[in-house]
């Protein structure tokens, strides 16, 4: 039997380093905390620490391996951070249905507004589906310090679920003990049915949305008050999908509904669907119909006829949701209760017009007072 000195024990890398950071101590073109180690002449485990508990280093080593780093060009992994910390620079925006154009702005506003505060934003789109909303908050909500909720189609219960693991704002729609934005979609819809009494219509129907839809139970609610008071029939049509071929149905089911010289639809995508159905059937908009949508989305003004809208502040929206959830990370006081309302306003554009027979009345009037010319017995 062979006699020796036993081989020297392999040293095996902390496991909670490989998962921190991600690596396992190859040298490459990608350098990693084992090379800074042997730069250096430390442990692997002293790197560690140096990057997520700076404190609990002597300040002349850490230093020393902050330099090898950028000089090897070493950048921390910020889910790595996140084990000790619990802090990962990141926060996620949850919405609905990100081809609809109402959520551009919504993007641009909340990105900005997360780059101003140094975070990184994740996106996740949930396609009108309330089973992948709650998948993609199972997922998102480990790696992420807040999150804002766009168009949910949750239950009240499980948005707060959810807010007791994260910060959360909601946008567009109120839910009890979670801090919510809202576009004034009371003062939109007053606006749209003063617009279409004005005009001189009599009766408004509605083409309403999902049923899962806080702001649709909110726009149809507002626009029958806003009916009652100023004496305008108001009728409710759907639901229907919030997208161009929901408007396209919706056309068609409209043509069985009598007398309809008016629509306000839940949203814009709805309201353009609905005219280029209209004009399949051979039914002018606004000569015979007209139509008012709501958001003023990307492309409302692009369509024939373009599309009479309320505005909704989609980049703000965006913007006061995540300034609202990092100002929550920083330690302010969680606003609940009462939802923060943004202004909208109305955007006439050429989708609505006065009806028919109100025109052809006043061509009769107009003919009936004309001046009698000079000479004429």
């Amino acid at each position: 039997m062979t006699t020796g000195p036993l081989p020297r024990a392999r040293q095996v890398p902390d496991p909670a380093d490989r998962i921190r950071y991600g690596e396992e101590g190859r040298s490459g073109a990608t350098p990693t905390i084992y090379d800074i180690a042997r730069e250096c002449g430390v442990a692997a485990s002293t790197v560690s620490r140096a990057f997520s508990r700076p404190g609990r280093v002597k300040a002349e080593t850490a230093q020393r391996i902050r330099d090898t780093a950028e000089r090897l060009g070493y950048r921390t992994n910020p889910l790595a951070r996140a084990l000790p910390t619990g802090r990962t620079s990141m926060i996620g925006l949850v919405l609905s249905d990100i081809t609809n154009p109402v959520y551009f702005e919504v993007i641009r506003g909340a990105q900005s507004a997360a780059a101003e505060a140094g975070f990184t934003m994740l996106l996740a789109d949930t396609q009108e589906s309330g089973e992948l909303e709650r998948s993609a908050l199972e997922h998102s909500l480990p790696v992420v310090e807040g999150i804002v909720l766009g168009g949910s189609r949750m239950s009240d219960s499980a948005i707060r679920m959810a807010a007791k693991q994260r910060p959360m704002v909601v946008l567009n729609r109120l839910v009890a003990d979670v801090p919510s934005i809202v576009s004034d979609s009371a003062r939109g819809m007053r606006r749209a049915a003063e617009h279409l009494g004005e005009l001189g219509h009599e009766s408004i129907t509605y083409v309403a949305g999902p049923e899962a839809s806080w702001a649709d139970g909110m726009r149809w609610r507002a626009l029958r008050e806003a009916g009652t008071e100023l004496e305008l029939k108001t009728r409710r049509l759907g639901p229907y999908p919030p997208t161009l071929k929901g408007g396209i149905r919706a056309a068609e089911d409209l043509l069985g509904q009598p007398n309809t010289t008016a629509v306000v639809a839940y949203n814009d995508l709805l309201a353009i669907g609905l005219v280029r159905g209209l004009a399949r059937l051979g039914v002018q908009v606004p000569e015979q119909v007209s139509v008012v949508g709501f958001d003023n989305i990307f492309g409302a003004d692009f369509c024939s006829p373009a599309l009479t809208t309320v505005a909704s502040p989609l980049r703000a929206l965006g913007t006061a949701a995540v300034r609202d959830l990092v100002a929550q990370l920083a330690g302010a006081p969680v606003r609940t209760g009462q939802a923060a309302v943004l202004p909208v306003r109305l955007v006439v554009r050429e989708s609505t017009a006065a009806p028919l027979t109100r025109r052809r009345g006043a061509s009769r009037l107009r003919r009936m007072t004309a001046p009698v010319p000079a000479g004429s017995a």
